[in-house]
């Protein structure tokens, strides 16, 4: 006999992810094209948009995996403030190790930022139950 789950998890779970992952990509594709023409970064290839729309998938396929083993709480409170930032700092070390691994040692793009705040934002689609 199965158990029921004591979380939700929504039934078109991908389609949130893939537009989580969209969203953060477009939002971080703005801010680097807006970013060349204030602050005289340099313009992003179609490759670092790429590069951007990769780390972004892989951040939040790290929090939705995340949010599978550890669903977030039905309220606000205490354990949300743990549960994120034991979810946001080992983000940052893996996306620095990405950074690395995509951009060298000489980075134009912060590519740890991006994956740690897309997993952020993938965390939060399986939710427990409020348990009365």
């Amino acid at each position: 006999m199965r158990e029921t789950p004591d979380y939700y998890v929504p039934p078109n779970l991908k389609l949130k992810a893939l537009q989580s992952t969209l969203g953060v990509s477009l939002f971080f594709f703005v801010f680097y094209i807006a970013a060349h023409y204030v602050w005289d970064l340099p313009f992003p290839t179609p490759v670092d948009l790429f590069k951007i729309l990769i780390v972004a998938a892989a951040g939040v396929t790290l929090g939705v995996a995340f949010s599978r083993f550890w669903p977030l709480p039905p309220t606000p409170g205490f354990e949300r403030i743990v549960r994120t930032l034991l979810l946001v700092i080992p983000a940052l070390g893996v996306g620095i190790g990405l950074q690395l691994i995509v951009e060298g040692a000489e980075a134009s793009r912060a590519f740890y930022l991006i994956f740690a705040s897309a997993a952020w934002i993938g965390s939060g689609f399986i939710v427990r139950y409020a348990t009365d």
